[in-house]
């Protein structure tokens, strides 16, 4: 096995995901703690030192990542990939002496992120929900026009109420959010009601049409992505396995004309 072989083999190795994972975890669980109010005086020498290493280990990842392409253009045609240079350059910059601490700072809260590209199973989610964005703009283009057309009609019938949560329109669209949200808007209708006893008309199918059946399509638009996800994936099993078996049956007429080859000589 070549080096280049060994370098790939690492890094699309179990045991070197697992490892980025739990120390990405562990620094998330670090900087968690910088935010106790009971941390010791000297927790900043050890977060400091944790910065130090994480740092060397995500330029030690990214380069074995660099290395093990054939060319490294390949490298950065995966949108991944780009991600993690971005962020492991970002956090080379010396800005902690600058003005810029502060930045510098919060991307110590960006490196978490990279626990996306740290585990495949988490890759494979965030490429579904990217790739069910156009149908949940459709949903969402569809659910601002119910909620356009009944803040119209709210704050028509209902602007002169006490609370003031219909006084123009886009009250009206805040008071419907927090109808969708359930945040109280039983309270919200019998306000309604004792002006306008057909006011739950209003509600009840609001609810109905809003929270109901926009959250199921949603649900349903992000499972159909799940099962376009797993057939691809099962076409991909089937494909290795049809080739690996063609490669057997290839071995296995080679042998026969070895075999065949070696009968007649004899």
């Amino acid at each position: 096995m070549t080096a280049m072989e060994q370098i790939q083999k690492v890094r699309d190795s179990r045991w070197f995901s697992n490892l980025t994972t739990a120390i990405i975890i562990a620094y998330a669980s670090i900087l968690g703690f910088k935010t106790l109010d009971q941390v010791e005086t000297n927790y900043d020498l050890f977060l400091r030192a944790a910065d130090y290493f994480v740092t060397i280990y995500f330029v030690f990842e990214l380069a074995i990542k660099m290395v093990s392409e054939k060319k490294l253009t390949n490298f950065f045609k995966s949108g991944w990939n780009i991600f993690d240079f971005v962020i492991v350059v970002i956090t080379l910059l010396p800005l902690e002496s600058s003005s810029f601490a502060a930045i510098a700072r919060l991307m110590r809260v960006f490196r978490i992120l990279r626990l996306f590209t740290a585990r495949p199973e988490l890759k494979a989610i965030i490429d579904m929900l990217i790739k069910a964005i156009p149908s949940i703009i459709d949903i969402v283009i569809l659910m601002f026009i119910i909620f356009y057309i009944y803040a119209i009609i709210g704050s028509f019938f209902f602007v002169d109420l006490p609370s003031g949560l219909w006084k123009d329109f886009l009250i009206s669209m805040l008071t419907l959010f927090r109808v969708l949200t359930f945040e109280d808007w039983t309270d919200v209708m019998y306000e309604a009601m004792e002006v306008y006893p057909w006011a739950w008309v209003y509600f009840v199918s609001f609810v109905i049409i809003a929270a109901f059946v926009f959250f199921n399509l949603f649900v349903a638009v992000i499972i159909g992505e799940m099962q376009k996800l797993q057939e691809a994936e099962m076409k991909e099993e089937i494909h290795e396995d049809s080739k690996k078996l063609d490669i057997i049956l290839e071995e296995m007429k080679e042998l026969r004309a070895e075999v065949k080859r070696l009968k007649e000589k004899d």
